[in-house]
């Protein structure tokens, strides 16, 4: 499932590449790959910075910094998973495997729960002992 929706999202990619590389040539703008991707990149990263700094700024408002934490290094590990297959596949030293995308993501994940569950026993217990010391 997780394979159809990367595909998806690929297609979805390269045809808005088509539809700007189509309105480049219809209004002669003729800017070249290189400015194309600094104005398109700089429009994308403006337009998400305007929705994810209202959310993060609300989740610090409310004392929420693990899951911004927990966001980015989530994005940053996604990244690496990719570039990591990427990587192999470039240098020859092994094959690009959507599967080991997926159970690096699977580990993180896992690792997450464990030290989630256990911040929280830990939380728990010391409100517990405060409490009890009142």
């Amino acid at each position: 499932m997780l394979k159809e929706i990367l595909y998806h999202i690929v297609g979805i990619i390269a045809d808005s590449h088509e539809r700007i590389l189509t309105l480049n040539d219809a209004y002669e703008y003729n800017f070249s790959d290189s400015q194309l991707h600094f104005l398109v990149i700089g429009i994308i990263g403006m337009l998400l910075l305007f929705v994810v700094h209202p959310v993060f700024s609300a989740l610090a408002r409310h004392g929420h910094v693990l899951t911004i934490s927990w966001l980015y290094v989530f994005t940053v590990i996604l990244v690496l998973t990719f570039a990591i297959e990427i990587g192999q596949v470039v240098t020859n030293t092994g094959r690009m495997e959507f599967s080991d995308i997926v159970f690096g993501m699977g580990g993180f994940l896992l690792m997450f729960l464990i030290y989630a569950i256990l911040r929280a026993l830990i939380l728990f217990v010391v409100r517990q002992i405060r409490r009890e010391t009142k």
